[in-house]
């Protein structure tokens, strides 16, 4: 096998499968500094302000000169903000059913909905409640579950918002969306909703605004109107306690699989995400969505520069130029905080060989497979279309996840490369390592390995019909790795957008 991976015959860089040393050919290259795995190798001389090229496309430009043989990182790489003219609707591939209907078991909803969890959830409306349904969720403790074998737990939802904001705007929308999401989940039976009362984000105002309709399985109260934080604890103890049987009637059962939800997310990731994992993953979106199913693809800042390739797959120009819309927000909104799309990649994104934002997008949107580009939502905001989608989100993996849950999703498929713990209920998340290395180290938060295309030679299609397995059987209950070791409790992050007052 080589010792570098050489992605595109345009392609002025290699990345390293292992160190390179120096001196050592390779490839017909020899190294001029020890190469770290994972890091870029220049394959030809570089002059100073042209382009750097991998997966075909522009990475960045050289800073200085670059000799064939030089490492290629941050000390010799620029970022340049992306300017170019897009395409819409110009690379639509159409999407053939699949010729049989995989199903799974899952929990059908009295409005047409499908969970793959069953869980009560205790959602505040403002950080001022958050202790209080705390208290109430921990009452309900594994001795008292037991009893309840079809409920997977009694869960609180609390975040530090909800008041000193803007009544009304961005960020009070995002967050109303998100609660609305949330209430409304396919993987939550019931609600007991926790406000303190003097709150700009009033609960009332979302019962209202967003339909929602007392009952049995849907409950609120304010710690303001029950005279305090131990009376309003006892209260919502009793109140969860009514809802227990009703929740525990509802049993799995099969369901077709276009009836699954994944949200595709990254954190962590390395060089070898947008080589194994990522198109692993997106493979994988390709044979749900042939399903009839939905992907949901996030992260705005992480698909910058690799933007026009999506564009060019839009179902329509104007679902294209919707996108584009929000790329032009995110410029915006980082250059008033005085930010660069470029501030993305993190140091461990950079140890493991990525240098800028559009590199790391490249590899990133690759998640997303090949079909159409249906639909581009909001922040939390319900998804209704079938097939691949976009939902705006930051990069930051708690905001944009419960995002992702708001939006409906009712699975997450993470990949990582440096290794990330994640969780997020009432959502089962399933962690895709993009190398073997990180996969043999961390194989207790880890759920698949990828990184067999580069250490195996297992084919991306191969990784990818894995990876669709794994869906069916987590959806039906198979308990992902972040589940098993109590994962979830405590990425419940919505969106903070504009100034706290």
């Amino acid at each position: 096998m080589s010792s570098t991976v050489r992605l595109a015959k345009e392609d002025n860089v290699v990345s390293a499968i292992d160190v390179l040393q120096i001196g050592e050919a390779i490839d017909g290259v020899t190294p001029n500094q020890q190469i770290p795995r994972g890091h870029k190798m220049a394959i030809q001389s570089i002059a100073k302000g042209e382009a750097v090229r991998k997966y075909a496309q522009v990475i960045g430009y050289a800073n200085q000169d670059i000799a064939a043989g030089d490492h290629v990182h941050t000390h010799n790489l620029e970022f340049r903000a992306v300017d170019q003219a897009y395409e819409y609707s110009t690379d639509l591939r159409p999407v053939a059913k699949a010729p049989t209907q995989d199903t799974f078991m899952g929990y059908k909803r009295e409005n047409g909905r499908v969970g793959t969890r069953n869980y009560i959830a205790v959602l505040t409306s403002v950080n001022c409640s958050a202790t209080a349904a705390r208290m109430i969720a921990s009452h309900f403790t594994p001795e008292v579950m037991a009893e309840y074998e079809n409920v997977d737990g009694v869960v609180a939802f609390v975040h530090g918002t909800g008041c000193g904001m803007a009544g009304d705007g961005d960020g009070f929308e995002a967050l109303q969306r998100v609660m609305w999401g949330y209430a409304a989940h396919p993987n939550v039976a019931a609600v007991l909703m926790v406000g303190l009362g003097c709150e700009i984000n009033q609960i009332d105002w979302l019962v209202e605004s967003w339909g929602l309709k007392l009952g049995p399985t849907f409950q609120t109260m304010n710690i303001q109107d029950m005279a305090g934080t131990r009376k309003t604890v006892e209260v919502g103890i009793e109140k969860v306690k009514a809802m227990l049987p009703i929740a525990n009637k509802h049993t799995r059962e099969e369901c077709p699989a276009s009836e699954l939800m994944v949200g595709l997310q990254c954190g962590g990731s390395d060089a070898w995400s947008g080589v194994t994992a990522n198109p692993a993953l997106g493979y994988a979106c390709d044979l749900l969505v042939a399903q009839g199913g939905t992907g949901v693809l996030a992260e705005t800042p992480e698909i910058y520069g690799a933007e026009h390739l999506l564009t060019r797959r839009a179902a329509t120009p104007e679902v294209g130029e919707k996108l584009i819309g929000l790329i032009k927000w995110w410029e915006d909104y980082t250059a008033r905080n005085k930010g660069s799309m470029d501030n993305n990649p993190s140091p461990g994104n950079k140890k493991g060989g990525l240098t800028t934002i559009l590199e790391k997008s490249l590899g990133a949107a690759a998640k997303g497979g090949t079909s159409p580009l249906m639909g581009v939502y909001k922040y939390g905001e319900r998804v209704r279309a079938k097939g691949f989608t976009f939902m705006d989100s930051p990069g930051y993996d708690p905001a944009s996840v419960t995002g992702q849950i708001a939006s409906g999703c009712n699975l997450i498929a993470f990949t990582t490369g440096r290794g990330s713990a994640f969780g997020a209920k009432p959502t089962p998340s399933m962690k895709i390592a993009t190398n073997t290395q990180m996969f043999n180290r961390l194989e207790e938060d880890m759920d698949l390995n990828a990184g067999t295309i580069l250490s195996d030679g297992e084919s991306v299609e191969e990784a990818g019909r894995r990876i669709y397995q794994m869906f069916l059987d987590i959806a039906s209950g198979m308990q992902s790795k972040s589940e098993a070791q109590g994962l979830g409790d405590y990425e419940f992050v919505p969106w903070q957008i504009g100034a706290v007052m």
